[in-house]
């Protein structure tokens, strides 16, 4: 986690050297100005990143991808593992710990946007999209 944390903050220093030392091609954009003018995005995406205080301080938007205790258990018993899970694991474990992580996000006093999992990808790609762009365009 420290050395995301790292990663995200020599992002944010400069995000078009950061890209080209990562063998990230950066051009000009198609109106020839520097790249360096640009507005940056970075997506931060992971299991209990909202839990790890040293990355709060960095984000901009906040998005938590909800689902039912039922959705939930149902998509895990979908997924193929090389070792099985136990049983019991999913109800003495996994939705004790995702309620409790939770919990400790709700505390954290970022800007939530909850989106609705039982929806599409699509139709939350979508909405997040949208939201940034009228962020951007609000910013300008």
């Amino acid at each position: 986690m420290d050395a995301m944390v790292n990663t995200v903050k020599g992002w944010m220093e400069n995000p078009v050297k950061f890209a080209r030392s990562h063998g990230v091609t950066v051009s000009a954009t198609p109106d020839g100005s520097d790249p360096q003018s640009d507005i940056h995005f970075l997506i931060v995406e992971g299991f209990l990143l909202y839990n790890y205080k040293p990355l709060l301080e960095v984000y901009n938007k906040c998005y938590y991808v909800t689902i039912p205790y039922e959705e939930c258990k149902r998509r895990r018993s979908t997924r193929t593992y090389t070792v099985p899970d136990p049983a019991g694991l999913f109800d003495g474990h996994v939705w004790p710990m995702y309620l409790k992580h939770r919990k400790e996000m709700s505390e954290t006093n970022l800007d939530f946007q909850y989106l609705d999992g039982m929806k599409s990808k699509e139709e939350i790609y979508n909405h997040v999209y949208e939201d940034i762009q009228n962020t951007v365009v609000n910013v300008l």
